[in-house]
């Protein structure tokens, strides 16, 4: 999850690339200044016919299962989501929620130039129900769709249940679209993104040309209204070279940033919003910040300042009752 240099240009902005020299996976997001298509979308890339992968797409899965296997060898990856080796105190979860939750990486509106030190942003979720849709390009391996589909369905009904919001999945009019897509199917990601959102700046999409395998999965989060706070669209896009729990790993952080959870923090910890990779999956911890978030007393567009004596209240209760469910 090393956060990197793709363009924030709306509401979330945070992007994760992999440091190849350290051989560590990482998750992106971007928030291209956007609103969502009213129309009805074409139909999606999955039905496609499949095709045998290149030997660029086979390049690329052998070196992120080199990426996996080293860092399991190096203890990172973990999927326990904390443990005794992992305390936090309320008074560390409200620093991180406001951190993870109310800033971001990049300027809006502004590609890549990052934030200053002191820039901070607003709550961001969604309010209207969430309906999460799967497409796979045609050179995803046709053995991996019902094991992905599974997932994120399985993780879209756990996002259901943390954050009291409704979470469904559905093909009939979806507003999160979670892209599978192989290196050979590169050419296709900004035209399905175009389709899904016909008035995205096209510096959203410049990065799709020519993906670099150091970005590993990306989210996309579209607000209802130019310069809102209100998520009304997200895509997702994430690489099928990935094995198993690499992947999983990245439908875990882009769908919770997805939710608004947008940026990384250093310091925070146990968590998947951190550039150490020491975690594959959402944990207790970042259970909690998508229960804070989602305390319907914060709501889309409230400053870092008006929200923190609720984030304060939020977490000391959570805390201090061990609710994690």
């Amino acid at each position: 999850m090393f956060r990197s240099w793709l363009p924030a240009l709306l509401c979330v902005g945070v992007l994760s690339a992999c440091d190849e020299a350290a051989l560590a996976p990482g998750q992106t997001d971007i928030t291209p200044e956007a609103r969502p298509a009213p129309e009805a979308v074409p139909a999606p890339v999955t039905d496609a016919a499949p095709k045998p992968p290149s030997a660029a797409s086979r390049e690329i899965a052998a070196y992120y299962s080199r990426v996996q296997a080293d860092n399991l060898a190096r203890g990172l990856l973990r999927t326990d989501g904390g443990g005794p080796d992992t305390p936090f105190t309320d008074t560390m979860l409200v620093r991180n929620f406001m951190a993870i939750a109310l800033e971001e990486e990049y300027v809006r509106g502004q590609g890549l130039r990052p934030v200053g030190p002191h820039d901070s942003s607003a709550v961001k979720k969604w309010t209207q129900p969430v309906r999460v849709t799967t497409e796979f390009g045609p050179g995803v391996p046709r053995d991996q769709i019902d094991w992905d589909r599974a997932e994120v369905a399985k993780y879209a009904a756990r996002l259901g249940r943390i954050t009291g919001h409704p979470v469904s999945m559905s093909n009939d009019n979806p507003n999160f679209y979670v892209l599978f897509m192989s290196e050979d199917d590169q050419p296709l990601i900004a035209n399905r993104i175009r389709q899904l959102v016909p008035d995205v700046n096209p510096n959203a999409l410049r990065i799709f040309r020519n993906l670099p395998r150091g970005i590993h999965c990306l989210v996309m989060a579209f607000a209802t209204d130019y310069g809102g706070y209100d998520y009304g669209t997200a895509i997702a896009v994430i690489r099928s070279e990935h094995p198993d729990l690499m992947r999983r790993s990245c439908v875990h952080e882009e769908m919770a940033q997805g939710f608004g959870l947008t940026n990384d923090s250093p310091t925070a910890r146990p968590t998947i919003f951190n550039d150490d990779d020491e975690f594959a999956l959402l944990t207790r911890h970042d259970e909690l910040l998508l229960k804070i978030l989602y305390d319907p007393r914060l709501r889309p567009g409230m400053s870092p300042e008006a929200a923190l004596p609720i984030v304060r209240e939020k977490a000391a209760q959570l805390v201090g009752t061990g609710n994690s469910s």
